[in-house]
């Protein structure tokens, strides 16, 4: 697929750093529970397996599931109904960002609801022929300001839109 480095890891902590919520569909937090919970303290943790699991276990997780009920898990909330008016209380309260990963079921509804305010998007030089289409079922045009753009050492460029 597509490489990662130390460069993109860096990148990533940063946008996690401004951060105090994650949003995820049920599909990528199951994902994500899996993994980041304890890899910073495996033998042989990266630096970015440390600090992105220690925000992991720190940061307050928002799940968007009709079907997920409850979870064990610290600083888990599910919101499986009146979707736009919790998240809505949700953007009002006072803190960092809420930032999105993956999930691209949970950013076209939210894009189609007006509910994301910024954009990043990395494109890696490599061409799949599938996948998941980020915008698929979007009706209406959605204007974009490119704030800033980045091309990583790897081939990747990070294209940071807000929304108009």
């Amino acid at each position: 697929m597509f490489k990662v480095d130390e460069e993109f890891f860096d990148m990533s902590a940063s946008l996690c750093d401004a951060a105090d919520a994650a949003l995820y569909g049920k599909g990528t937090y199951y994902i994500m529970q899996s993994y980041w919970p304890t890899a910073g303290d495996q033998p042989d943790a990266s630096k970015h397996d440390k600090q992105h699991s220690q925000w992991y276990n720190h940061v307050n997780k928002y799940v968007l599931s009709k079907t997920l009920k409850s979870e064990e898990a610290p600083n888990t909330t599910i919101i499986g109904e009146n979707v736009v008016e919790e998240l809505k209380k949700l953007k009002q309260q006072d803190g960092k960002n809420i930032q999105i990963f993956g999930s691209p079921g949970v950013v076209r509804s939210l894009t189609q609801k007006g509910l994301i305010d910024e954009y990043w998007i990395f494109i890696y030089p490599v061409i799949i022929g599938n996948g998941i289409p980020l915008f698929k079922d979007i009706k209406q045009q959605i204007d974009l300001t490119l704030i800033s753009c980045k091309t990583l050492k790897s081939g990747a460029v990070a294209l940071h839109y807000i929304r108009n």
